[in-house]
């Protein structure tokens, strides 16, 4: 049996901690202990836990692949934390009027659909591996929040682009649990 808590479930615990931090640096703006901040150190450290959390998704998955340490507490801590650090990033965007709360609920609103659809699945003994969709969809997303979070030019075409690509990886999970 493998060892539960290992490097890439270390580092999955560590994203889900990365989360909430980041989303305080969002919405914690107008806290009196970090009034002589200029706003845009906000966006900094947000952006900087953001990127390393990021780089955690990467490689808890990449050990636990490449050194056989997949283990089913990790099955369950990898998704997770990505939901975490996802709703984290759009929800504090949202706060900050730099997403589009339409976009947000499209995504959130398929997050929890396919994550229950999943638990189903589980329970019903079928596979739910990712698909190469849901796979891009997760580095769009990613890639979306960073820009909004920097405030760089075509994050709001990156975020509605994401919201497409999350809509029809939602699409193609339900097309194959439903085998339609």
């Amino acid at each position: 049996m493998k060892k539960s808590l290992n490097l890439p479930n270390a580092l999955a615990l560590f994203r889900i901690f990365l989360a909430p931090l980041m989303l305080w640096f969002f919405i914690g703006r107008d806290s009196h202990l970090f009034s002589s901040w200029h706003p845009s150190w906000f966006d900094y450290f947000a952006g900087l836990i953001f990127v390393i959390a990021s780089i955690t998704d990467f490689f808890d998955g990449y050990i636990a692949r490449t050194w056989d340490q997949m283990t089913k507490l990790g099955s369950i801590l990898d998704p997770l934390a990505d939901k975490m650090l996802i709703l984290a990033g759009f929800l504090g965007l949202m706060v900050i009027d730099r997403a589009s709360a339409w976009a947000v609920f499209l995504i959130l609103s398929r997050e929890f659909f396919i994550t229950g659809l999943r638990v189903v699945a589980v329970g019903e003994g079928k596979s739910v591996a990712s698909t190469m969709a849901g796979k891009v969809k997760t580095v769009v997303q990613m890639i979306a929040i960073g820009f909004l979070i920097m405030n760089w030019p075509f994050a709001t075409a990156l975020l509605w682009l994401a919201v497409v690509l999350t809509i029809y990886s939602g699409y193609e999970y339900t097309r194959d649990y439903f085998k339609i």
